[in-house]
């Protein structure tokens, strides 16, 4: 669970009185969420809070939600929303949080977004979620996932938009180049199945209340952040009149 307060000095002037509160990045496999909301933690000087790292610390930490939670890995059962909720309240407890923070992987389902806003309502100093969605054209992510293409020390390439100069062999260390099994189309296609089926009730239910933008993705990463945080900006106004 990495904090970035180190980076809060980086922090324009201008940005010293703006509080980004919690926010929300939604988008398909492959929109560049990560790099966005790293871009966000520098600028902001918040965490990313994702569940996937506040599980595997609970657990990797022997708490009592992390021996409740590795008895259901252990048995291939997944772990239940109340058991992720009860992380995720012990994680905002944590000062990093007080500025705001980056949601990753988290409301996933509308239950979740509700349980969210009902515990964020109840700090009477914290501000509510906005909702955020990173949108590029299925076919410019299928590229994107299909076409990435790595070698053993881990330098990516990607056959569409970033050749290497010799098909299949790395500029770098002339190895040869493979696609994770991940990033073959048929494991796209189910991801993106399940992205759309948990996302769309989420979505809507931010939408309702005025607490949702959407973003272009397909542009260049400064251009994309640029949108993202202009669009934080005129909720956070619409959410505080």
């Amino acid at each position: 669970m990495t904090t970035s307060t180190a980076s809060e000095p980086e922090t324009a002037p201008a940005e010293k009185n703006f509080l980004p509160g919690p926010v929300l990045l939604l988008g398909a496999p492959g929109v560049g969420k990560g790099t966005q909301a790293k871009a966000l933690m520098a600028a902001y000087g918040i965490p990313q809070i994702s569940t996937g790292d506040i599980l595997r610390w609970n657990i990797s930490n022997g708490t009592p939600l992390g021996k409740a939670a590795k008895t259901l890995v252990d048995q291939g059962t997944l772990v239940s929303d109340e058991l992720v909720n009860q992380m995720v309240a012990d994680r905002l407890k944590q000062p990093d949080t007080r500025r705001g923070f980056i949601l990753d992987g988290f409301p996933r389902t509308l239950n979740q977004a509700n349980w969210l806003d009902a515990q964020l309502t109840s700090d009477a100093g914290t501000l509510p979620v906005v909702a955020i969605s990173i949108v590029v054209e299925y076919e410019q992510l299928l590229h994107r996932i299909t076409g990435r293409r790595i070698c053993g020390t881990d330098h990516i390439y990607n056959i569409y938009s970033n050749p290497p100069a010799v098909p299949g062999i790395c500029d770098v260390d002339g190895s040869a180049l493979i696609q994770r099994p991940d990033d073959s189309e048929a494991v796209f296609t189910e991801r993106m199945k399940t992205f759309e089926a948990q996302t769309a009730p989420v979505i809507e239910h931010y939408r309702k209340q005025g607490r949702f933008e959407i973003v272009d993705g397909d542009r260049p990463v400064e251009e994309v952040t640029a949108g993202i945080v202009s669009a934080l900006k005129r909720l956070r106004n619409d959410s505080n009149q």
